[in-house]
């Protein structure tokens, strides 16, 4: 299997590579059409501000070479934390950025003057049944959560929930596309097993 983790210049790429490493599970990092073109699997992961992100990812022809791939070839792709988001439609952050819209999701910053943001540290998520990322997990996961923006969709993206004082989309996927606000690589071993789970059934 050849899993190519895309850097476009805003992701924790060392990280997300070591724990793929752990699973016995070989990558590269590069953002080069001809390594998209080979690979099995993507993970598009991502920390940062989502209009920067956008603007590196049009700078190096990433938005169409992930179109070609994902949406025309259907390679499967997760999207972690930042890179989940970029999946979506678009953002309200930094007065609005228009995303890959892969899935129908927006995102926008927690406004909610009852919690601390970002929001910060492990926190439980609610698995949908039929969802694919967690299969043989279990019904209560905890997971590592950083970030101020959160994405909401009123279609049925395959998302499963975490509550941070009101819901919000802590994962999806639909088809190839999968995606998580959390980070699977500094979750330990329920990470891992997200982490196997799409390299297995996606």
């Amino acid at each position: 299997m050849k899993v190519v983790i895309v850097d476009y210049g805003m992701g924790n790429v060392r990280s997300v590579a070591s724990a793929l490493k752990f699973l016995n599970v070989d990558s590269i990092i590069s953002s080069e059409e001809k390594d998209l073109n080979k690979a099995d699997k993507l993970i598009l992961p991502g920390v940062g501000a989502f209009g920067s992100a956008m603007e590196m990812v049009k700078a190096r022809g990433l938005d169409v070479a992930l179109c070609e791939q994902v949406i025309q070839r259907k390679k499967p792709v997760l999207g972690i934390c930042l890179g989940m988001q970029l999946l979506g439609v678009s953002s309200d952050e930094g007065g609005g950025t228009e995303g890959l819209g892969f899935v129908d999701g927006c995102v926008g910053i927690f406004n909610d003057e009852y919690v601390i943001i970002p929001h910060i540290g492990f926190n439980q998520v609610t698995p949908k049944s039929s969802s694919r990322l967690y299969r043989g997990m279990g019904h209560s996961l905890d997971f590592y959560f950083v970030h101020s923006h959160k994405m909401d969709s009123n279609s049925d993206i395959g998302q499963s929930y975490c509550d941070y004082n009101g819901n919000f989309v802590a994962s999806f996927e639909r088809d190839n596309i999968a995606g998580t606000q959390f980070h699977p690589e500094l979750s330990k071993t329920n990470g891992l097993d997200v982490l196997k789970n799409f390299l297995e059934l996606f």
